[in-house]
């Protein structure tokens, strides 16, 4: 004999909601942002709000180690969890600093671009010439470490057409034509090519194959093409 059902009709929809699966629709995966809180990861401080002073030296010190790490990672690729524990940080402090891998190659990147602009003055005790000469030989020594960070934001983040090097190279002329106006004004360079095409020389051998002892007599010459000769 089969007991009779004593349940009624509300407790038995009731029981039937509770135990059914929700539906798939509200099923969600959980977004970036929720991941990163998860990982107490804090927002950036407001554009105009200094860092703190430990944030600003875990900043540098995991730009420093990216540096030394992508000038030496060869045909392999390092993980950023490699650039965060060759820094001695967290993964929640390198994301903090540097959301993605395109964002900490862009900071590498223009980083040293703004170090090259500074560094583009007159050398005292030196005549207009030596001091562009000095200058663009730092230029050369910049496209030739940088080839490993800028060729991997050309094939991953927007080939050639990045905004960032267009911006940069228009950085990099305008900080170096004081230097080359007053080398060619005073005849020791020559007054035929401009900033750009000069400096587009210079990267062209910088893309040379080959070790520093191979590319840099090459650039030496180049340089020595540039200087202004004596008229016969």
């Amino acid at each position: 004999m089969v007991a009779a059902n004593t349940r009624s009709p509300l407790q038995s929809a009731r029981s039937a909601s509770m135990s059914s699966e929700p539906p798939k629709s509200l099923v969600t995966a959980p977004t970036p942002c929720a991941a990163l809180e998860e990982m107490n990861v804090p927002a950036q401080p407001p554009p105009g709000v200094p860092r703190r002073a430990d944030a600003t030296r875990n900043r540098e010190k995991i730009l420093a180690v990216a540096r030394a790490s992508f000038e030496d990672q060869g045909d392999g690729e390092i993980s950023m969890a490699e650039i965060a524990r060759r820094a001695g940080v967290g993964m929640a402090t390198l994301y903090r600093n540097f959301p993605g891998r395109r964002q900490l190659l862009e900071a590498l990147f223009t980083d040293e671009v703004d170090e090259l602009c500074a560094a583009a003055t007159p050398v005292p005790g030196t005549t207009p010439g030596a001091s562009f000469a000095i200058w663009i030989q730092r230029f050369f020594d910049f496209a030739f470490a940088r080839n490993a960070v800028a060729t991997e934001l050309i094939i991953q983040f927007g080939g050639v057409n990045n905004t960032l090097f267009a911006d940069d190279r228009t950085k990099i002329c305008t900080a170096a034509q004081p230097l080359l106006t007053d080398a060619q004004a005073s005849q020791e360079f020559r007054n035929d090519l401009d900033v750009g095409q000069m400096l587009d020389l210079m990267v062209a051998v910088a893309r040379v194959h080959g070790d520093a002892n191979h590319v840099r007599p090459i650039a030496e010459a180049a340089l020595d093409g540039l200087r202004a000769r004596p008229r016969p």
